[in-house]
């Protein structure tokens, strides 16, 4: 798919594109993503007042599991919206921030390799993912109409698990900073890498004026 290509609006019927027509707020899968992230916050928020580590793993649990399960009820429902795809990206990373700064709260060693991490994770990994609103694309899982290479180091199921899963079990399992902090910083080059990719591709920009529609719009 060209830029070009990607900017169209009209509605095709294909699942992977945005369709005017099914985009709303309150839809099964973002309350499931409301809930999910309200639990973690609410779990995060004890272990962390509480200093108990099976809270903070139950918090990270409940983010991986409805994180899932949000997305799977969207394809099953045929729900899948870009405004639940960014409510979706947005609720991971205040679960993920919440976790990660309780662990490096309950164990200090991990406070750089944390710090690395969230600053790829909620920063750059962030910019990426929201990228897919540039085109035409349901959500970011659709990324490979665009660009495989993109897609498949970040938003295959692969990519979503080195990007997602490994940094945080051999953080909690090792309790290395060392191996925390070399996985992290790799996470950050991977993301770094996947910018400069995106970049290139040259993201499609909306045309006409602003001026236009201020012009026509109700007072």
């Amino acid at each position: 798919m060209t830029p070009a290509e990607g900017t169209t609006t009209r509605s095709c019927g294909h699942r992977e594109c945005a369709s005017p027509d099914r985009e709303r707020l309150v839809t099964v899968p973002t309350a499931i993503t409301l809930v999910r992230t309200l639990a973690t916050i609410g779990l995060a928020l004890a272990g962390a007042s509480l200093d108990s580590l099976e809270l903070l793993l139950a918090a990270l649990v409940v983010y991986w599991v409805g994180d899932m399960a949000d997305g799977f009820a969207a394809r099953l429902l045929d729900q899948e919206t870009r405004v639940g795809a960014t409510l979706d990206i947005m609720c991971d990373r205040i679960s993920a921030a919440l976790f990660y700064v309780g662990f490096a709260w309950y164990d200090p060693s991990m406070a750089i390799p944390v710090g690395i991490y969230l600053a790829e994770f909620m920063v750059i990994d962030m910019f990426l993912s929201l990228a897919f609103l540039a085109w035409s694309s349901s959500s970011p899982n659709y990324f490979y109409l665009i660009d495989r290479r993109l897609w498949r180091w970040n938003w295959s199921k692969p990519g979503k698990a080195v990007n997602s899963a490994l940094f945080a079990v051999l953080m909690v399992w090792t309790r290395e900073p060392w191996l925390a902090g070399v996985i992290a910083t790799a996470l950050l080059a991977l993301k770094v890498i996947s910018l400069v990719w995106l970049m290139r591709l040259r993201l499609p920009v909306p045309t006409g004026c602003l001026h236009t529609v201020a012009d026509t719009a109700p007072a």
